[in-house]
């Protein structure tokens, strides 16, 4: 089991810049849609960083215009120490190509974690070539002592595998040390995903609560896990914690506020749902 608690910072700049954190624990800070930075020992890791308005310059004009609903809240720029970077797949919320090609050229000893089936993408970019480590559905790699990741496939609407295996879009189970944390990337159910996460005994869940319908599908917005499929998903793989994300972005691509409410009265003794904050600390350790 774990325990989470809480602490508010003066900015995200703060967390990313702070030295080694107490053994054993494990710190993460929410920035925005489905990103996340992470804190163990004296290693950085960020996943799915949207860190530019990117979006809103492509999109200008469009149905859809991609206009942010909240700040950026940590330039890419006042990153320099960062050790690891993971994209789920190549949707640019969340392999941006502002953020990816700054975080590259800043941090030229970082790594970047990407499915196997986006190599030349990420590229595209900003990755380098000697930067990148690809993965897959099931693999182990093993980033440090105490630090590896395991690929999840995701059904980002469709379960997407090219004609070698190589899924597109993936999910990530983080463990660190004795802490397991599942990244699912964008999902939706799909046949399997349950027993694969209650084999891997997850501690805490960082699941997308966007939902999806027609009218988006059919104008090329893939959808995410409805909320009662969230609070599913984490019921029948035994996670007793979950922090929900990919709200608060776009005006077209996300949930309510009474949503968020009802969620928020979903708390119970057999999960705890936390609810993200920008420049909010969570704290997670073994207990």
């Amino acid at each position: 089991m774990i325990d989470i608690s809480q602490e508010t910072i003066e900015s995200l700049e703060k967390f990313v810049d702070a030295k080694e954190i107490p053994q054993n624990e494990v710190h993460l800070a929410w920035l925005g849609q489905a990103g996340f930075a992470m804190k163990f020992k004296d290693k950085l890791l960020i996943i799915d960083p949207y860190l530019s308005d990117y979006l809103s310059k492509k999109y200008k004009n469009k149905i859809f215009p991609h206009i942010r609903l909240m700040d950026i809240p940590l330039l890419p720029e006042k990153i320099r120490n960062l050790d690891y970077v993971l994209s789920s797949h190549t949707h640019s919320d969340h392999m941006d190509p502002e953020t990816l090609t700054i975080l590259s050229n800043n941090n030229p000893n970082c790594k970047i974690i990407v499915p196997r089936a986006e190599i030349e993408e990420a590229v595209n970019k900003g990755a380098k070539m000697n930067q990148i480590i690809p993965t897959n559905d099931g693999e182990t790699i093993e980033l440090e002592k105490n630090i590896k990741i395991i690929g999840v496939g995701a059904s980002h609407e469709v379960l997407k595998i090219n004609e070698k295996g190589e899924y597109h879009f993936l999910g990530y189970v983080f463990h660190f040390g004795g802490i397991r944390i599942y990244h699912s990337g964008d999902c939706i159910p799909y046949e399997g995903l349950i027993e694969k996460i209650r084999d891997l005994r997850i501690d805490l869940a960082l699941l997308p609560i966007n939902g999806r319908d027609e009218y988006r599908r059919i104008n090329n917005i893939a959808g995410n896990f409805k909320i009662p499929e969230v609070l599913e998903l984490c019921q029948k793989s035994g996670i007793k914690k979950l922090i929900v994300h990919h709200f608060g972005m776009f005006a077209y691509n996300t949930v309510t506020e009474v949503e968020l409410n009802d969620i928020r009265g979903k708390n119970s003794s057999n999960l705890h749902i936390i609810i993200p904050e920008i420049n909010q600390i969570y704290k997670i350790k073994k207990i």
